[in-house]
């Protein structure tokens, strides 16, 4: 049963129709002049509210500002293309406001085609062939900043088991359902993980390798200033300062570095215990990326100075102090490398990487290695297909 609550009089039916969309009462026909004009079938619940409205109009309230109507019930009522069914989503107040101006107009919910909510026209990409969340700005802008995260090397935070609860990206892991055998097929940005020709890490051995004189790797590396992150993945140290790479005449700026347990390189079939990837990226955006092998040994510092601030939660960061991470404390005094073109090691698995993997391997502690284990257990890409490609093997 509908009631009328009059905090005033009958001003104007658009005032009833205005009151009425704005406290959500979005199923329930207001009268107006267009409707007078334009008979239709009433229903029951119009007849019983016009009665309502002749008797506020008969008790003499027409000099009161405004008219309250409050709807205490449900009416029962067929659902059919003008009405909204029972239990569907609620119009957004936004779009009931202009009904609202329309004196000529029920004020009803307007839904669109299959029932949907007007704000799931926009879909994220379906590619894990489940039915596709809803879109957002900030799930926009997070896919935008997980694009150009994964172009400059990093990780990014949408990448992480937490992913799909922030911003809808799709969650890719080590193992399971979501491990490297799938990642190409998890989101169409994914693809070249699965059909790329140039993809990274491979196996090594000398006797196919290029093998002859090469240019050495000229680094320049100062103390910095950074912080680490656990980014759901690896753990991971940001850098600023002017740390760079020269090679090939280029020169690369050092952006971040992180690790792998166990490596995902392998040299002759065999693994190390860990590495260390340094990304570096050129002015024009080239990638080049020098991976240290690690070892069982002595304890390292540089290692020791990251362990010692490392986060525990997934995206929990942490400032390092200043001018604390100096590389040249992680690299091996024996500098030659192997020399490849390869990927991302990890999703969307961007090819055209220049790959630089030193021969020697540095020595880490075994318990900095077991430390890091315990938060990470796996996190190696399995090798793939060298196909063809040319290995330079500096002498």
């Amino acid at each position: 049963m509908a009631c009328l609550a009059l905090t005033g009089a009958l001003a104007a039916v658009p005032r009833v129709q205005a009151a009425a969309a704005e406290h959500g009462a979005s199923a329930a026909p207001v009268a107006s002049k267009a409707a007078a004009s334009k008979p239709a079938p009433a229903s029951a619940d119009t007849q019983d509210l016009g009665t309502d409205l002749k008797k506020a109009i008969k008790d003499n309230l027409v000099d009161k500002k405004t008219l309250k109507l409050v709807i205490t019930d449900k009416p029962a009522s067929k659902p059919g293309p003008a009405s909204a069914k029972a239990g569907e989503h609620e119009a957004p107040k936004a779009a009931a406001a202009p009904a609202a101006a329309h004196a000529a107009m029920p004020a009803v919910a307007a839904h669109p085609a299959a029932g949907h909510s007007p704000a799931a026209t926009e879909h994220a990409p379906a590619a894990t062939g489940h039915t596709p969340a809803v879109a957002s700005p900030r799930a926009s802008r997070d896919y935008i900043k997980a694009r150009a995260a994964a172009l400059t090397g990093h990780t990014a935070a949408s990448e992480t088991p937490a992913g799909d609860a922030h911003g809808g990206e799709v969650h890719w892991s080590y193992d399971g359902d979501t491990g490297p055998q799938a990642w190409g097929k998890l989101k169409p940005e994914f693809n070249l993980c699965a059909i790329g020709k140039r993809q990274s890490p491979i196996n090594i051995e000398d006797s196919g390798t290029l093998q002859g004189p090469a240019e050495p790797l000229r680094f320049n590396y100062t103390p910095s200033s950074g912080s680490v992150v656990n980014n759901g993945h690896t753990i991971q140290v940001d850098l600023q300062g002017d740390n760079t790479l020269a090679v090939r005449g280029m020169v690369y700026k050092l952006v971040q570095f992180h690790f792998h347990t166990p490596s995902e390189e392998q040299v002759n079939y065999r693994n190390s215990a860990m590495v260390t990837h340094l990304v570096h990226k050129s002015a024009d955006g080239q990638l080049a990326v020098v991976a240290v092998l690690m070892d069982p040994g002595v304890i390292n510092p540089l290692i020791n100075k990251v362990w010692t601030y490392m986060p525990l939660d997934t995206l929990d960061r942490v400032r390092l102090p200043v001018d604390s991470i100096d590389i040249n404390e992680l690299l091996p005094k024996d500098q030659r490398y192997y020399q490849f073109i390869g990927s991302l090691t990890t999703p969307p698995c961007t090819e055209g990487v220049l790959w630089l993997v030193l021969k020697q391997p540095t020595q880490v502690g075994k318990e900095q290695i077991r430390l890091f284990q315990q938060l990470y257990p796996g996190n190696a890409r399995p090798v793939q297909s060298v196909n063809g490609r040319p290995i330079r093997n500096a002498q």
